[in-house]
């Protein structure tokens, strides 16, 4: 019988993530057979990691993970799916935008031999304009980046246990999990989906993660932002070639003279300008190697609490009695509010 895990990146997920548990209960847990539920907790401020260990008083079969900080949603995924003990494992996110039945298409698709299913959006119940920048992300991708990137773009996926080795021998920070799903290839199914809009809880998603998720896939997977440069500096030149010639055929067939200060103060800041962005770009390209060449951890467990019955990974459970102790603590903690 086959196995498949859940892997549920939380941060600041406290108000959902008991929904989002129901919500999987009600409608596919009982039939997707032999399941694990991975909830990992990406450095949460608030009481997520105390709602986590009420789901898993619930449920015997529920792994928890906690972070040692926040490292983002691609380490948080990371982290998950290296615990994860599954045949496959599938990514959810908590903010309640995903149909959990989502989850058992996925798996027959796998079933039927495919080793990645990527959940495809097929229409957001959302702004126009968080839908035209996302849409826009996604074009760039197709356009730059990876041609096979759906049109609707994807957050939740299904990998079999040879993607996730794949995924773990990558080891990257300041990457992109989904294009690194997308790149190592393998048989790959879409499934389609309407995503509903966020009920309950607050975003954190925020303009600076989505600006730091475009330079991440441009760096990371694509040399346009090197060519970029090139061809910048290319035209740059060619039009100050052109500039140059047209004053000089000026000041020899009709004696004009040369001006001055005020077009060579044009050319200095536009030159300037685009020296100060290509040696930003080179910046980039400078942090991230340094970045990679100090190989750091892209994520620390702090803290692991395994299915009851099964070891951890290098340590051991936790007691009965420290399940009892933690139990009565959540509870209390959870319904002061």
């Amino acid at each position: 019988m086959s196995k498949i895990s859940i892997v549920v990146p939380v941060y600041y997920n406290e108000d959902t993530l008991m929904d989002l548990y129901e919500d999987m209960r009600s409608k596919i847990l009982e039939q997707l057979g032999d399941y694990e539920i991975v909830l990992v907790d990406d450095g949460s401020g608030d009481k997520s990691w105390v709602v986590m260990n009420l789901i898993r008083e619930r449920d015997s079969r529920v792994r928890l993970v906690k972070l040692s900080r926040n490292f983002g949603e691609h380490a948080a995924l990371l982290a998950g799916l290296s615990v994860c003990t599954g045949d496959c494992a599938v990514t959810k996110q908590a903010d309640l935008q995903e149909d959990s039945g989502l989850i058992l298409e996925m798996y027959d698709s796998w079933k039927r031999g495919n080793k990645v299913v990527l959940a495809v959006r097929r229409s957001r119940d959302e702004s126009r304009v968080k839908i035209f920048f996302a849409n826009l992300y996604y074009a760039l991708v197709r356009k730059f980046v990876n041609k096979n990137m759906p049109a609707g773009g994807c957050d939740c996926y299904l990998i079999d246990r040879r993607v996730i080795e794949v995924l773990e021998r990558l080891d990257e920070k300041n990457s992109s999990l989904t294009l690194q799903v997308l790149w190592a290839g393998f048989q790959t199914d879409l499934v389609y989906f309407d995503r509903k809009d966020r009920e309950k809880g607050k975003s954190r998603w925020t303009l600076a993660k989505k600006c730091k998720l475009v330079m991440d896939s441009m760096m990371s997977f694509s040399y346009v932002p090197i060519r970029f440069m090139s061809m910048v500096g290319v035209l740059f030149n060619i039009g100050a070639a052109i500039l140059f010639v047209s004053v000089l055929v000026e000041y020899f067939t009709k004696g004009t003279p040369i001006a001055g200060w005020s077009s060579l103060m044009c050319v200095v800041l536009c030159s300037s300008g685009l020296i100060l962005l290509m040696l930003g770009i080179l910046g980039e390209y400078l942090w991230r190697t340094l970045d990679a060449a100090r190989t750091r951890p892209p994520f620390i467990i702090d803290e692991e609490t395994v299915p009851r019955g099964f070891p951890a990974n290098g340590s051991s459970g936790s007691a009965p009695a420290e399940d009892a102790a933690a139990k009565d603590a959540a509870e209390k903690i959870y319904r002061q509010d």
